[in-house]
């Protein structure tokens, strides 16, 4: 999963604050969110690095590969004379925990809590930052938490006018990656350690330029298309961006404007500036709308310089995307020199918003060898056309499921399948007590602030606790105290476990407390997955609480009503390595964003596929007993011995009925206390039982079985006609099936729609092309 952030700071500067700034936010190929806010003016912070820029080019200009350009701050200029290294260590620190002391202010706190309850940590987040003034955005903003507590977030800067660049051509047609290496004047710099760099890249074609002439420089813009453009040596800006090509030569980027808009034409990418004032160089080519840039934003040794190239160009040539590659060669300079933890500040990347980065893969584009005409067999025009038929099923079928077109008929085929599997028994650890309607309308309206009256409910615990259960999930809302000190002590028995509801912003939920009466242990989150149909296909495990929800429990209620019957017999949870629950020795793995026939689905926290027990109907799971009958005295409490009881509302009134495989509509949904007897059941009886939960091949396996269906199709087109055909197709159906439907008893969720799809598809094909 991609995220893409977009930060603009709008007009302001550090005097005057940012009054206006907004965030937007693309997720995979949906539309953006945007919050908006502000940040008020902090001139110390600007005083603060200008210093640091000082303290840097007194204490490093000596080692470094460039002279410095002019300070982009407008601030009386002063002369460094006392030079104290442990005033500069100082000073990296303090910028770090002024900006974000800076951020944490309350007009824009809320703008990076919101992108929080949005960003997943396994995602690649790209920040790309843009501001009127481009004094500001040389600031090290890399130093803001958000970038520590995502560790595949990157930092980019861009200009707040942009737009694509008109291509005339796609890719490189020479194949492998196309490199122009302009090699400037390199006067008391090292860039023969630059050409070996780049002379050991895996898939690429370099072309090197020692300090070129302007006229060989423009040939080979003008002429030659060109995946990446590096430059090493010597530049400055004196109001625009000046290359150093030679020992006599400066070009502007304005003599080049021409030339290099064609390359962009082209297809360049990516542009490399290992030079001084790197970021006027970059500001420039922005204005051209070339894609990306990274430069340095301040000078810095060779040896930096090297390591960061080196590092950069290996991770990204090994397949890892752009912003992944600049940030870990960056991580890789942390404290690599005396710099300290200040050389991983210096580089960045200058994006193009309108443009994706591309994969070193998609520059690549590597052309198929193809034989000569006398080496080449001359196949069959037909067996031809019923190879690209059969390709185009396959691509097609794909395509619809990529695009999650195909998911509601598989939801539905998978549900079909579910309801067919041979009756289970109920599961005899569980007693689940009702609250129905006659329940609620019995208690007097002045007593009872919630579904039951606070001495109903005292009642109810008391004689449940004489029938010593091993645990009590109270399935019921009670976001306000008991009044009754014997409540509040029913309440806070340890074998209790409460409920609360966290918050969603997406449906405008602000959430709901829980009892104040228990700790958070015992305290689970009641929030359940539904689908784009309504129904209930997934149990929510865990999650990152929101910190401002007034529901804070990281697990859910079924979870924690499990792990605490669990417990008693000495079963423990924990987490892996790859943050998957494990209860025992059963380990629940999370889904992934495309999960058997669910496309696209928002996998956050950690969720699986509910495995309900295959019974008429899921409020079947356990004994149920109502409240009457508990307080009537019409129940044999030997029953309740070492077993769950859960509490929960079936009173149409309660409004907790939820949608499922066994039933959509009306009488036929499930009330909520039923649900979450299925989920405490499904993970009890995972690890007690060893009852297998769903799993699903993966995206390569489900594929295969796809194209396998598409040759199966096409060979029975092959060999039968008309009627023969139709009938092999209806058997060969059947059988796919019934391995679907055995393999569902195993838990395993197979392909079977796509792959019925591409069976049918491509015979009809072929059929139709023969």
């Amino acid at each position: 999963m991609a995220q893409r952030i977009l930060l603009n700071l709008g007009q302001g500067d550090w005097h005057t604050g940012f009054a206006s700034v907004t965030a937007q936010l693309w997720e995979n190929e949906l539309p953006p969110i945007q919050f908006v806010g502000s940040l008020p003016p902090c001139p110390h912070l600007a005083t603060q690095y200008q210093r640091w820029q000082q303290l840097y080019e007194a204490i490093y200009g000596s080692q470094s590969r460039w002279r410095r350009a002019p300070s982009p701050f407008e601030f009386e200029s002063t002369t460094v004379t006392n030079v104290s290294h442990h005033e500069f260590e100082t000073l990296c620190t303090s910028l770090h925990s002024e900006l974000n002391q800076w951020l944490m202010a309350t007009t824009f706190a809320p703008i990076e809590r919101r992108l929080r309850t949005h960003l997943s940590a396994q995602a690649a987040i790209q920040v790309m930052l843009t501001a009127q003034a481009k004094s500001v955005l040389r600031f090290p903003w890399g130093l803001w938490q958000l970038f520590e507590d995502y560790p595949k977030a990157e930092l980019s800067l861009s200009l707040p006018d942009y737009h694509r660049a008109l291509k005339q051509t796609q890719g490189n047609p020479t194949g492998g990656v196309s490199i122009l290496a302009v090699l400037g004047n390199d006067t008391d710099i090292d860039v023969e350690t630059d050409r070996q760099i780049l002379s050991q890249l895996p898939q690429a074609q370099v072309t090197l330029l020692a300090q070129p002439s302007l006229s060989e420089l423009q040939h080979q813009l003008w002429e030659f298309c060109w995946d990446i453009l590096f430059f090493a040596g010597h530049s400055t800006s004196q109001g625009q961006g000046y290359l150093q090509v030679n020992q006599t030569e400066s070009l502007s980027i304005e003599q080049l404007k021409y030339a290099l808009g064609r390359t962009i034409q082209n297809g360049l990418q990516l542009a490399i500036l290992n030079s001084c004032d790197g970021l006027g160089l970059a500001w420039t080519l922005a204005d051209l709308h070339l894609p990306q840039t990274i430069v340095m934003r301040e000078p810095v040794p060779d040896a930096i310089a090297h390591q960061f190239l080196k590092g950069f160009l290996a991770s990204f040539a090994s397949g890892q995307p752009l912003y992944n590659a600049v940030r870990e060669a960056r991580e890789k300079l942390h404290g690599l020199s005396e710099l300290g933890i200040c050389a991983a500040w210096l580089p960045v990347i200058v994006q193009n918003p309108a443009e994706v980065p591309p994969t070193w893969s998609q520059l690549a584009s590597q052309p198929v060898e193809v034989p000569t005409p006398m080496m080449l067999p001359q196949p069959k025009p037909a067996r031809r056309r019923l190879g690209l038929g059969s390709l185009a099923v396959t691509v097609t079928i794909l395509a619809l499921r990529w695009a999650g077109i195909l998911q509601p008929i598989e939801l539905w085929t998978y549900d079909t399948l579910m309801r067919l599997r041979p009756t289970e028994t109920p599961d005899s650890r569980l007693v689940v007590v009702t609250v129905d309607e006659n329940d609620i309308q019995s208690q007097t309206s002045s007593d009872r602030r919630g579904s039951v009256a606070d001495e109903i409910l005292h009642q109810a615990l008391t004689i449940l606790a004489e029938g010593e259960p091993r645990t009590i999930g109270l399935d019921l809302y009670r976001d306000f105290p008991a009044r009754d000190p014997a409540l509040m002590a029913a309440l806070g028995q340890p074998n209790l476990v409460g409920l609360c509801k966290s918050r969603d912003v997406t449906a405008g939920s602000v959430g709901i407390s829980p009892p104040p009466e228990l700790p958070n242990s015992q305290v689970g989150f009641s929030d359940f997955i539904e689908e784009p149909d309504g129904l209930v296909r997934r149990q929510l495990l865990t999650l990152t609480p929101d910190p401002v929800s007034p529901c804070t429990s990281p697990y859910g209620f079924a979870t924690l009503v499990a792990i605490h019957y669990l417990q008693a017999e000495g079963v423990q949870p924990r987490f892996t390595a790859q943050g998957d629950l494990q209860i025992g020795n059963v380990v629940f793995p999370r889904l992934n964003q495309r999960t058997g026939g669910l496309q696209r689905m928002d996998n956050g926290g950690n969720q699986l596929l509910l495995n309900y027990r295959a019974l008429s109907t899921p409020k079947q799971i356990a004994v149920t007993i109502s409240l009457q009958e508990l307080l009537g005295g019409q129940v044999n409490l030997e029953r309740l011995r070492d077993r769950i009881v859960l509490i929960g509302i079936t009173a149409p009134s309660g409004g907790d009925y939820w949608s499922t495989p066994y039933g959509a509509q009306g009488q036929t949904r499930t009330a909520g206390v039923f649900m979450q007897a299925q989920m405490i059941s499904q993970l009890i009886s995972a690890v007690e039982d060893g009852r297998p939960l769903i799993w699903v091949w993966p995206q390569w396996a489900e594929t295969l079985c796809i194209a396998l269906g598409v040759i199966a199709g096409s060979l029975l087109a092959w060999q039968w006609k008309s009627a023969k055909l139709a009938l092999a197709c209806v058997v060969t159906a059947i059988a796919l099936i019934a391995i679907a439907w055995v393999t569902l008893l195993t838990g395993g969720w197979l392909p079977l729609l796509p792959t019925l799809l591409a069976l049918n598809g491509s015979a009809w094909v072929t059929r139709t092309l023969e």
